[in-house]
């Protein structure tokens, strides 16, 4: 009956996986479940292996958050961007900080005074479109603007005008000598939508809301380079003279690439490679030798969060305490609140982008994000400690029961204490309190100095 029969010293020592023994696997809960619980004369009478597994992922899920403590850390050194991906199992965040030489953790506190909302492009009147005058030739689908637009336009926005068809979308963009030109087709990009009229008309562009596009990409670059091999209907690959400047997650520009809603929206690049660059969806028109290729950014800043990220401010200067910074203020920082008050950096987190920006200071050091999943993402996380295994069997039972018709409620109220007081134990046991510890705090007491 054993654990450990059959396993010798010498098949742990030579395996990576150290410590497993405090685990038990959510498989081994699930199993053991169904032998002791479930069955004739049992706690419960009848349940499916289904509704267990269901319930025990529900189970570890809500105790990874409070009770089990799933914490994980990821490490980057901040680029020039300012930005952080969240990593993909995120759930919430419990601290972030950044590194010294020594590798000592830096606490950066958040900032709820700022924030990256949605951006859009405004004419003179405030209204959300581009008013420009184009000039327009009979029979052609192509429409040369008055000045460069390249930071503005997006591939897939509405042009509207006197003489040009109706629901004509914008499908590729080419700026040279400081003047762009728009090619116009239909929406889903197989035919063309030329003007009626040769002459110079006021037009009115505006955003393509299903696409999301039309977005004032305030930190926009525009790309351009030139293929170097025939792009085929369905390929996905484009080969280029130079990737310089293109980055994953840029608009392309180009219309043997359409961007419609039958090919799940926008068209952006996916990888990148010396000179090939992999796209999101697959061409649609044969794009031709020597074509010119445009790429967008899709940095998608605000004004708010690009004065955020371009400023210092002062609380934020990494200043001596007998320098001019702080001595003369005589007494005039009084009433600073204290989350401002510290020069570590400061941060805060865009949910929708799924992005922490952090203040300019912290530019080039190593950050660490602390944060919570909720040991769901791998098989192999998907394990409960011994601690509170107790806890994951009165989760289940209580979960299945309260669940089902017929049931007294004294019963499901039963439950329900005793699983409050298995998760109360486990915490408890969780908490990780060594009486040597608090003891050697204690003596912190007697310090003349507080800080």
């Amino acid at each position: 009956m054993g654990l450990l029969d059959g396993t010798t010293q010498k098949a742990y020592y030579q395996n990576n996986d150290y410590g497993n023994y405090q685990f038990v696997s959510l498989q081994d809960i699930i199993s053991q479940f169904m032998v002791v619980y479930v069955g004739e004369d049992k706690l419960i009478r009848n349940a499916s292996r289904t509704d267990v597994a269901f319930h025990a992922q529900r189970g570890l899920a809500e105790l990874s958050f409070d009770t089990l403590k799933s914490f994980k850390s990821q490490e980057i050194i901040l680029p020039a961007s300012l930005q952080m991906i969240l990593p993909q199992d995120y759930v919430n965040y419990t601290k972030i900080s950044s590194v010294d030489s020594a590798g000592i953790k830096h606490l950066l506190y958040p900032t709820s005074k700022t924030s990256n909302p949605t951006s859009y492009y405004q004419n003179k009147d405030g209204e959300f479109k581009i008013t420009t005058v184009g000039t327009l030739t009979n029979g052609s689908n192509i429409v040369v603007l008055d000045g460069d637009y390249s930071a503005v336009l997006v591939h897939g926005m509405r042009v509207e005008g006197p003489n040009i068809n109706a629901a004509s979308h914008i499908h590729n963009i080419t700026t040279t000598c400081g003047i762009t030109s728009i090619t116009l087709l239909n929406r889903p990009g197989t035919s063309d939508k030329n003007a009626t009229a040769t002459t110079n008309e006021q037009l009115e562009i505006t955003r393509f809301n299903y696409l999301g596009h039309g977005l004032r990409l305030s930190n926009s670059s525009l790309v351009q380079t030139t293929t170097t091999a025939i792009t085929n209907i369905g390929d996905t690959a484009l080969n280029l003279t130079s990737t310089a400047g293109i980055e994953v997650g840029m608009f392309i520009n180009s219309f043997g690439f359409v961007n419609d809603n039958s090919v799940d929206g926008a068209i952006q690049v996916v990888g990148v490679g010396t000179t090939t660059v992999e796209l999101s969806h697959a061409a649609v028109k044969l794009v031709s030798l020597g074509s010119t290729i445009g790429f967008i950014s899709n940095e998608n800043n605000s004004t708010t969060s690009s004065n955020y990220k371009s400023s210092t401010p002062s609380e934020n200067q990494q200043d001596n305490y007998i320098d001019d910074t702080y001595w003369p203020m005589d007494g005039s920082r009084y009433g600073l609140d204290p989350q401002y008050a510290q020069a570590n950096g400061s941060f805060y987190m865009d949910q929708v982008l799924g992005k922490i920006h952090f203040s300019s200071n912290i530019v080039g050091k190593t950050v660490i994000l602390d944060y919570i999943s909720d040991s769901l993402g791998t098989d192999d996380e998907m394990q409960v400690h011994k601690f509170a295994e107790e806890a994951m069997y009165k989760w289940i039972s209580h979960a299945i029961l309260s669940g089902k018709a017929n049931v007294p409620e004294y019963q499901v109220n039963r439950l329900k204490k005793e699983r409050f007081a298995a998760i109360r134990t486990a915490k408890l046991r969780l908490s990780n309190l060594k009486l040597e510890e608090l003891t050697q705090i204690l003596r912190g007491k007697s310090k003349q100095i507080k800080h």
